[in-house]
């Protein structure tokens, strides 16, 4: 069998998934522009701007916030939107003893982050940006998928034209997952022993704010 494909950075992977993209129906041009290229950030940031790059899009970031599980915050079991609405595992909540407390604190958390980056990070979309466009999302991979999940009924909730999921590398279980929150999905790799973004990367390094700023701050 095929080994799963490792990539050697977030630009690699991005390059990549450009070339995987260029055969893609990203959905009608509608309205006044072109498709937007969205990366979450941070490292989907990174990866969106080779994709958007590549395929002349216009870059933008689309702002969302993971919840992690209590003394586990890798562990992802929820999502909170752009618009401040949150997107819940709940079976996972279940298993990680997560109290009504806690997670209203959390959320609460999540929020004002997601607040903070829509007030100050550049090239942010609202609304208005995606309504009636095409919108390709581009994350660095997906583990639970949630953030991603809050993003696509995000997008549908302000009336975007078109869904577009694009991933490096995710589980299958969650890339199916997706598909009700997006009108496609597309991922390089997913292989069946995935445990966490990472493995699938030689180099990932946590990618900062100043990092993402000068990426966006660049976008036509």
């Amino acid at each position: 069998m095929e080994p799963p494909i490792v990539f050697a950075d977030r630009v690699d992977a991005g390059r990549q998934l450009a070339e995987r993209l260029r055969d893609v129906e990203l959905g009608p041009h509608t309205l006044d522009g072109a498709t937007l290229a969205c990366g979450i950030p941070r490292g989907g940031v990174v990866v969106a701007a080779e994709v958007a790059r590549a395929l002349d899009l216009p870059l933008r970031a689309v702002v969302a916030r993971k919840v992690g599980a209590p003394g586990h915050a890798e562990l992802a079991i929820g999502a909170v939107g752009p618009d401040g609405t949150a997107v819940l595992d709940e079976e996972l909540c279940r298993r990680v003893g997560v109290t009504d407390r806690w997670l209203e604190g959390a959320l609460a958390r999540g929020g004002a982050e997601v607040a903070d980056r829509l007030a100050t990070m550049p090239a942010v979309v609202d609304a208005a940006a995606v309504q009636g466009r095409a919108v390709l999302v581009v994350d660095d991979g997906v583990a639970t998928g949630s953030t991603a999940a809050a993003v696509g009924r995000w997008l549908g909730h302000a009336g975007a034209a078109r869904r577009v999921l694009a991933l490096p590398c995710g589980p299958p279980s969650t890339l199916e997952r997706l598909r009700a929150d997006y009108d496609e999905v597309v991922a390089i790799s997913a292989p069946a022993d995935f445990v966490a973004v990472g493995q699938w990367y030689r180099s990932f390094t946590q990618t900062t704010d100043d990092e993402v700023a000068a990426l966006l701050s660049g976008a036509d």
